[in-house]
């Protein structure tokens, strides 16, 4: 990833309380054959995420199928999850997004935006959006709702 993704990830996750600790583990792309197999592919990558999830008590799949959450949705999401579920994978697709399986074995799906975004900013809004959610959930000034 570029520096400025990383940056951006490593700046909302130094500003999260210590309750919350948002980390990216990366899955290495699926190998594609010489005929460039997307299937092949993605059947890898989903293979290795669901074993890195196995552990976590709430799965959610970022997909574009997914239901859209408002900054404050996302805050009553979050505020659950501080009270009720330790380990929370939120899942980002590869480049050729997720097999059936995963969407199938997703606690949740959640849209994060109707657009296609590239892989590095989902990244950093995603890490922005959680930050922003504990801000609601804390009654920080940060989020700006109605003012």
């Amino acid at each position: 990833m570029p520096g400025w993704v990383n940056d951006g990830v490593k700046e909302y996750a130094r500003r999260m309380p210590r309750q919350i600790q948002f980390s990216i583990e990366e899955i290495p792309p699926g190998q594609r054959t010489a005929r460039g197999s997307v299937s092949a592919a993605r059947e890898q990558e989903a293979t290795q995420l669901i074993k890195r999830t196995a552990a976590c008590d709430l799965r959610i799949a970022l997909d574009e199928k997914g239901k859209p959450w408002t900054s404050t949705e996302l805050a009553d999401q979050l505020r659950d999850w501080l009270h009720h579920v330790p380990h929370v994978a939120l899942m980002i697709g590869g480049p050729d997004g997720f097999t059936n399986e995963i969407r199938d074995t997703a606690d949740r799906l959640w849209s994060l935006s109707g657009l296609t975004l590239p892989h590095g900013l989902v990244r950093v809004v995603l890490a922005e959006q959680v930050y922003r959610a504990w801000t609601i959930v804390d009654g920080h000034p940060y989020h700006r709702e109605g003012r």
